[in-house]
């Protein structure tokens, strides 16, 4: 019984330690494309969460000056966290994205106003159909001018839609963990999946509609 109960927790020790290196191994790709865009010494970085990150990831990669927009998962407790462990809720992390922008052909500031113009402002733990903390909107700053910037726009927001209120939590940014590869890009290569087709390009659609002139060419 005794030498049974131990293969059971090494078999299981094992299975974990494989598992936890799939998660791991699984962004080798987009990690790399990261590390050659953070050598770029013209280009800055932000982060936002809004919901899945498919959505945000698609609008974001619409606006000029945006070099790329990557899929991730922020403002949790824990390291290396998997889209399954994620989606408990009890990881803390919410469906991010990492920016990689031009400031000098679109501001922190303009990144601010694309995203509170491409989601339900007032929409708790959530957005749409996507509910729970994994899906709550975030907005991360880096320093005191981003943090300045974030609070003076929700201050405006908030005196329009008062007795309402913003829903977006203001947080000061500790580290964006990379998601898993076949997340990436994935409204761009699966335009006829009923999640794209029905959530995330209705949604493209309508911030297109509302910010023309921030749009890139081939959009």
């Amino acid at each position: 019984m005794k030498y049974s109960t131990f293969v059971l927790l090494i078999i299981f020790a094992v299975s974990s330690s494989c598992t936890q290196a799939q998660n791991q191994a699984s962004n080798v790709a987009t990690t790399q494309v990261a590390k050659k865009l953070s050598k770029n010494s013209k280009l800055k970085k932000a982060y936002f969460a809004s919901g899945c990150f498919w959505c945000v990831e698609a609008v974001y990669e619409s606006v000029k000056g945006v070099e790329e927009s990557i899929s991730g998962y922020a403002g949790g407790h824990t390291k290396n966290p998997s889209y399954e462990d994620s989606n408990t809720g009890r990881t803390g992390h919410a469906e991010a994205v990492e920016i990689y922008y031009d400031p000098e052909i679109v501001s922190f500031s303009t990144l601010v106003d694309v995203y509170f113009g491409s989601q339900n402002i007032t929409q708790v733990n959530g957005q749409g159909p996507d509910r729970g903390s994994q899906y709550r909107s975030i907005i991360f700053y880096q320093s005191e001018e981003e943090k300045n910037i974030i609070e003076s726009k929700v201050a405006a927001l908030n005196a329009q839609l008062s007795p309402q209120k913003v829903a977006a939590e203001i947080m000061p940014f500790d580290k964006f963990w990379i998601g898993e590869d076949y997340h990436q890009n994935y409204e761009r290569l699966h335009p006829n999946q009923g999640y794209i087709r029905g959530v995330s390009i209705p949604r493209l659609n309508r911030f297109k509609q509302k910010f023309p002139e921030l749009l890139k060419d081939d959009h």
